[in-house]
């Protein structure tokens, strides 16, 4: 059974039925466990502590555990962005201000959480660090999704309320559906980046999972320090879209059955939703076809390592597609930012009139880890998965957008995640329509 949401926590806490004591300690077995292996590279119960008993149980996080994806910094520690080549660098003299304001909100780090090296990749997996299995299936161990590997299983088993983490082209909601927890990539510019190791400074969000949608809603006011501004229009009072084009191609069974069986639900609960091609989406090739910025931008910060030879300790599949970057010209560069800034202006008058996009979150469930384990024959298997985890999300990355991922599987069902997704700064309305979907397919599939 799923550990309890922050909400229900939080209001155990205030009726005094649980202490943070006990969830810390809770927490601790549950990071301790085979359940979390490979998930942490750092644990600090003892310091969370003593910093539990100073959290007013009134405080937004009331002293509950959180856990901070190794890209951003916590003071004293050294941030390694899943890499041993920066294993030796100088311990962090500050927080990031994302993990500033989760302290500030009475949130208490447990731990720092593995990742893809460096954030570059989809699929959860660490030839440095190991690759924390998916809590979803004790009998096959599969990939987690990535990058925020760790911070997702945090969540998922219950070692952790909030999973801080970063999503470039889905690093959030990838995960969040491969592990069946709730993932929200706010849009960019509201949450604050400093003290986060880059992958692409155009593209990076700093973000989290949660257990809930309205967590969700929680974690997006701490670290945007911004209010949501709630709406209860029903689903009948917005208008929907399912994008037809590639984001419903190659959907295994399991996906598409619950996508098929969500929309039904949802049409028969009044929600309107119209089909419609989006055929910009198809455009997104040619357009990235030099590498797009992540190879570009990635390639600016590491040059540096790789040129000095650090690069020789780099996962190789991280490394190859870094200097991939090494090859964009600067027109080339410039090109890309003016075409991005066109195909934005496409989509949006495209979806005008919608309130959000509905689409699967990844096409697949969970592959197992054995599939795409670090080796050079299982290289191509990698590339394959990592493109087909990428595809659907990294779409709104594109846009400078917003979106949710929630579950939707019945019982018995490996986990698949719905997409709810628009442009920029619809990022009150997506969680709006959320709450709402999450709450019929609560009372459809109850715990």
């Amino acid at each position: 059974m799923p550990r309890p949401d922050l909400h229900t926590t939080r209001e155990r806490l205030r009726q005094g039925l649980t202490t943070a004591a006990a969830e810390l300690a809770a927490a601790r077995e549950i990071a301790h466990s085979a359940a979390s292996t490979h998930v942490f590279v750092k644990t600090r119960f003892e310091a969370a502590e003593a910093e539990a008993k100073q959290a007013p149980v009134q405080s937004l996080l009331a002293g509950l555990p959180v856990t901070v994806k190794d890209l951003f910094d916590c003071a004293g520690d050294v941030t390694t962005a899943g890499s041993v080549a920066l294993v030796d660098g100088a311990p962090a003299a500050r927080d990031a201000v994302a993990v500033a304001r989760l302290r500030a909100a009475g949130g208490v780090v447990v731990g720092r959480t593995n990742m893809t090296e460096f954030a570059f990749s989809g699929v959860g997996i660490n030839p440095h660090y190991g690759t924390p299995p998916n809590p979803c299936d004790a009998a096959t161990p599969r990939i987690p999704g990535g990058s925020s590997s760790g911070a997702a299983v945090s969540v998922a088993t219950g070692a952790a309320f909030i999973g801080l983490g970063s999503d470039t082209g889905g690093s959030i909601r990838i995960p969040a559906a491969l592990c069946g927890i709730v993932g929200f990539k706010n849009t960019a510019r509201l949450t604050p980046l400093e003290g986060a190791y880059p992958l692409s400074t155009t593209l990076d969000t700093a973000c989290a999972m949660t257990r809930s949608v309205r967590d969700a809603v929680l974690a997006h006011e701490v670290l945007a320090a911004r209010k949501v501004v709630r709406d209860d229009t029903p689903l009948a009072g917005y208008r929907l879209a399912v994008a037809t084009t590639q984001m419903l191609e190659g959907l295994d069974a399991t996906v598409a059955r619950a996508f098929e069986r969500t929309l039904k639900m949802l049409r028969a609960a009044g929600a309107r939703i119209d089909e419609i091609p989006l055929t910009q989406i198809q455009d997104l090739g040619a357009i990235q076809s030099t590498g797009g910025f992540t190879a570009a931008e990635s390639y600016s910060w590491h040059r540096r390592q790789l040129l000095a030879q650090e690069g020789t300790r780099y996962d190789p599949r991280v490394r190859v597609r870094i200097e991939r970057g090494a090859q964009m010209k600067a027109w080339e560069y410039l090109d890309l930012q003016r075409a991005r800034g066109a195909w934005i202006a496409g989509v949006e008058q495209a979806l005008a009139g919608y309130d959000a996009v509905l689409s699967p979150t990844v096409p697949v469930v969970a592959p197992t880890i054995a599939e795409v384990a670090p080796g050079a024959e299982r290289d191509e298997a990698f590339f394959r998965t990592n493109a087909l985890l990428l595809r659907n999300p990294s779409v709104v990355n594109m846009l400078d957008g917003c979106a949710l991922s929630l579950p939707c599987q019945a019982a018995g069902e490996l986990p698949a995640g719905l997409m709810v997704w628009h442009g920029a700064l619809h990022d009150d309305t997506i969680l709006n329509i959320s709450l709402q979907i999450e709450q019929l397919l609560s009372s459809a599939f109850p715990n």
